[in-house]
């Protein structure tokens, strides 16, 4: 009786084990992560605010105010995808956008960050001991762009891609690679993009399969 009570038990863990893994989605064709509409499929952690003072979207866009301090996030995990973001600064500020998040919700969750803050967009931060192998070495938790920034103007629209494939991820700024992380050590989870001081709008979300 205990032998299949304790067969029970491990086929009882293996199925919560393989619902758990079923939850990570890999796109096999484009998905909108922003109807125009409005913010549903994003969950959001704005401590001590209305998130609403943060986010909100309004025609055809979704608009960030910088303030409070947060990060709008998918409900659903991603691995082995393009993510596309078209998003213009109303001002020179910060934000970023957090791949591969797990994890409790707080500010700053565990991720690999794609840094959004103006003329610095294609550097890397690590956040919550994640870690990849451009960065082993590297004091502090920046890894800088390679190279000069491809940024438009403030006020124009940037075009932000960030292939995630395996354990690389490669964001890509206007037509431009920028830098790239191998050997990460996470490589699924949620996105975020971050409230971070500086009002930004964007009119485009989306994921692609990866190549």
């Amino acid at each position: 009786m205990k032998t299949l009570v304790m067969t029970a038990a491990v086929l009882a863990m293996l199925g919560t084990a393989n619902t758990i893994a079923g939850e990570v989605i890999e796109p096999t064709e484009t998905i909108e992560l922003f109807n125009g509409k409005d913010l549903s499929g994003w969950s959001f952690c704005v401590p001590g605010a209305d998130p609403k003072q943060a986010f909100t979207a309004e025609d055809g866009v979704i608009k960030c105010a910088g303030m409070p301090r947060g990060y709008m996030r998918t409900d659903k995990a991603y691995k082995n995808y393009k993510l596309v973001i078209e998003w213009r600064f109303l001002k020179k500020g910060n934000s970023g956008i957090l791949v591969h998040m797990e994890g409790q919700d707080k500010v700053w969750p565990r991720s690999i960050e794609c840094q959004g803050m103006v003329g610095n967009q294609g550097d890397f931060w690590v956040i919550g001991g994640t870690e990849f192998k451009e960065h082993k070495g590297v004091k502090g938790r920046r890894v800088p762009k390679r190279g000069e920034s491809n940024e438009k103007p403030i006020g124009d629209w940037q075009r932000y891609e960030v292939e995630c494939f395996g354990d690389s991820i490669r964001p890509i700024v206007n037509g431009k690679l920028m830098n790239e992380a191998t050997e990460c050590s996470v490589t699924s989870g949620k996105i975020c993009i971050q409230a971070e001081g500086a009002p930004w709008e964007c009119r485009k979300i989306t994921l692609e399969p990866a190549k």
